[in-house]
C-alpha cells in the first residue's frame, strides 16, 4: 500500500506524508466545491436551490448540499482558502480524530441551523470552516499542548475577525450558519479533548513515588539529653588600699 494511503493514519507515517495528506483532503474538497460553482456558472444548472431551507422537508436535503454551494466568485474564493488552510490544520495536527472531528461539525452544524435559521437559502462551506477555527482554537487551548497552541495562536491571529460574522452585521450573511458551526466545533473540542494529541508528561510525572523509608535521614529522632545545666556563683571581693601621701593645694 502507498504511504500516502488515507485509510493509514498511523502515528508513525512521516511529516511529509501527513502533509501530503492534508492537502490531499482540503484538495478534494475544495474541489466538490468548485465542481458545482462551475457547472451553474457556465452550464446553466440551477444547483443553489439545494441549499439549506430551514424547517422544511426538502431543507433537509441542505445538511449534506449546502457546503458545496457558493453565491459567487467571492463567496467560492473565500472559503476555498480558508478550507486549504483550516482543514489542512485539523487533518495535520490532530490526525488521528480528524475525520471524527469533520464529520461532527459537517452533519451537526447544518442540522442545528435547520432548526434555528433565518427562512433563507443557507449556502456555503462556510459553516465548516467556523467549525474548524473554533475547534482549532478551543481545542489548542485547553490540551496545553505547546505545539497545538502556536497553532490556535497563528488561527486567532490571521482569522480572528471572523468573529465579527458570528453576529448579525450584514443581513446577506448566513450569521446563523457561521454561529452554528462555531457550537459544532466547541462542543467537538470539549468532546474530544482526551483524544488524539496531548500534553507530553515528563518522567518525573510518570514515575512512581519512591517507597516510605523510615530509616530517613530527615525522620530520624534528634537525640535527647537530660543533662540539666548547673549554676555557677562568682564572688568577686574589692580591696580599697589609702593613698600615704596628702594632697597639696596651692
Amino acid at each position: 500500500m502507498s504511504q500516502h494511503s488515507l485509510t493509514t493514519f498511523s502515528p508513525e507515517t512521516t511529516d511529509q506524508a501527513k502533509i501530503f495528506d492534508a492537502l490531499l483532503i482540503s484538495g478534494f474538497l475544495i474541489a466538490l466545491c468548485w465542481i458545482p460553482f462551475l457547472m451553474e456558472e457556465y452550464l446553466d444548472f440551477h444547483l443553489k436551490q439545494f441549499g439549506m431551507l430551514p424547517r422544511t422537508l426538502e431543507g433537509l436535503r441542505g445538511i449534506v448540499t449546502m457546503h458545496f454551494l457558493h453565491s459567487d466568485w467571492k463567496h467560492i474564493g473565500q472559503n476555498s482558502l480558508g478550507i486549504l488552510v483550516l482543514n489542512s490544520f485539523l487533518f495535520y495536527f490532530y490526525r488521528s480524530i480528524s475525520f471524527r472531528v469533520f464529520a461532527w461539525i459537517f452533519f451537526l452544524s447544518p442540522v442545528i441551523l435547520w432548526l434555528v435559521g433565518r427562512q433563507n437559502n443557507h449556502i456555503g462551506a462556510s459553516v465548516i470552516l467556523y467549525g474548524e477555527f473554533a475547534f482549532l482554537f478551543i481545542s489548542g487551548m485547553i490540551r496545553k499542548n505547546p505545539i497545538l497552541l502556536r497553532v490556535a495562536l497563528v488561527v486567532i491571529l490571521y482569522y480572528g475577525s471572523l468573529v465579527w460574522y458570528l453576529f448579525p452585521i450584514d443581513q446577506r450573511v448566513s450569521w446563523e450558519g457561521h454561529a452554528c458551526g462555531f457550537l459544532a466545533g466547541l462542543l467537538a473540542a470539549i468532546i474530544y479533548r482526551n483524544r488524539g494529541p496531548q500534553r507530553k508528561k515528563y518522567r518525573f510525572e510518570t514515575e512512581p513515588e519512591l517507597p516510605d523509608d523510615e530509616n530517613a535521614y530527615w525522620k530520624i529522632p534528634e537525640e535527647k539529653t537530660d543533662v540539666t545545666p548547673t549554676e555557677t556563683t562568682v564572688t568577686v571581693r574589692y580591696h580599697f588600699k589609702e593613698n600615704d601621701k596628702k594632697s597639696e593645694i596651692n
